[in-house]
């Protein structure tokens, strides 16, 4: 029975790795995967996911206008060897595209992976992921460490200096350049 698994973390807790790694494991046992990333997040061109770690893939891109169920209904009539489907940086989706992936579980009976953030540097929460963590059959957090060796579970946006930023769009796309994960204590002191 296919499921919905919203994977979620802090920043720099190997999300696209582990989706990498997933897309790997049923490409090794002979079954097809799509994977998706946010147009948005063109770091590294449009429809490219990297991991932190040097590991990479060709995905599809999505805007917030993208029909997931859409393009997943019609590969999977075109491809009977379609095994899942892998979604990195699910906070940028919309509730209708997480309402989406629920039919592609439900419908096509396809398990959809989602990887994505569970709130922003100011400890609010993402469009997507909170549409993720209502809808999502399975909830699996990633864990990774404040600078004090704690669970770190918010992100810290930080400028050019290193100081932490307070104030901004939701959304601005980076990195370990942009954004350090600090325990709850230390980003309330930050």
């Amino acid at each position: 029975m296919a499921k919905l698994y919203f994977y979620y973390s802090a920043m720099n807790a190997g999300k696209s790795t582990v989706l990498l790694q997933s897309a790997y494991n049923y490409k090794e046992r002979g079954m097809d995967t799509l994977l998706f990333t946010p147009l948005i997040d063109n770091r590294y061109g449009p429809g490219n996911i990297y991991s932190r770690i040097g590991l990479n893939a060709e995905a599809i891109p999505f805007d917030n206008q993208y029909d997931l169920y859409a393009n997943v209904k019609t590969q999977k009539e075109c491809n009977p060897k379609l095994a899942c489907v892998l979604v990195d940086e699910a906070q940028f989706l919309t509730k209708n595209q997480v309402m989406q992936l629920t039919e592609i579980v439900d419908r096509l009976d396809l398990p959809v992976l989602a990887y994505g953030l569970r709130s922003d540097f100011k400890s609010e929460p993402f469009e997507g992921s909170m549409y993720l963590l209502i809808l999502a059959d399975n909830l699996v957090e990633l864990k990774t460490i404040c600078h004090c060796g704690r669970k770190a579970i918010m992100n810290a946006r930080i400028d050019s200096a290193g100081k932490v930023v307070k104030e901004g769009a939701q959304v601005q796309i980076g990195g370990n350049e942009s954004y350090i994960s600090m325990c709850r204590r230390h980003f309330k002191e930050s």
